[in-house]
């Protein structure tokens, strides 16, 4: 499946902002949005299971971000965003359910789209 990330750009501080991925393919994808900030490891952000059901957060964004899905897209509503939110943001797919372990991982995905950047003034 290719992924395929947009909706960044320059916001405010407390602003909101939504991103979506494209899938090329409507399969049953586990997915998940990571982001990457300057000097920095790409980072977990959001995963939601194929079905929707099961969504999962890092705590550094629980209660300011929301993730759903379709069956050829995923969404990253992302509310009172902050600086240090500044990243570029990927979204990424699994056609297999990450061991627990892994589902906050890079590790836990094989699809990645391109990121699209995000930037928070304050």
């Amino acid at each position: 499946v290719q992924l395929q990330a947009s909706g960044g750009g320059l916001v405010q501080a407390g602003d909101s902002r939504r991103l979506s991925c494209a899938a090329s393919d409507s399969g049953s994808y586990y997915m998940a949005w990571f982001r990457q900030a300057p000097g920095k490891e790409r980072e977990f952000v959001a995963g939601i299971s194929w079905n929707g059901d099961v969504t999962y957060y890092a705590d550094s964004v629980k209660g300011r971000f929301f993730i759903s899905k379709d069956k050829n897209a995923v969404w990253l509503q992302m509310d009172v965003l902050r600086p240090e939110d500044t990243a570029v943001y990927s979204c990424a797919a699994s056609s297999s359910r990450p061991i627990l372990s892994a589902r906050q991982r890079v590790e836990g995905y094989r699809y990645w789209g391109q990121g699209t950047q995000v930037t928070v003034s304050s």
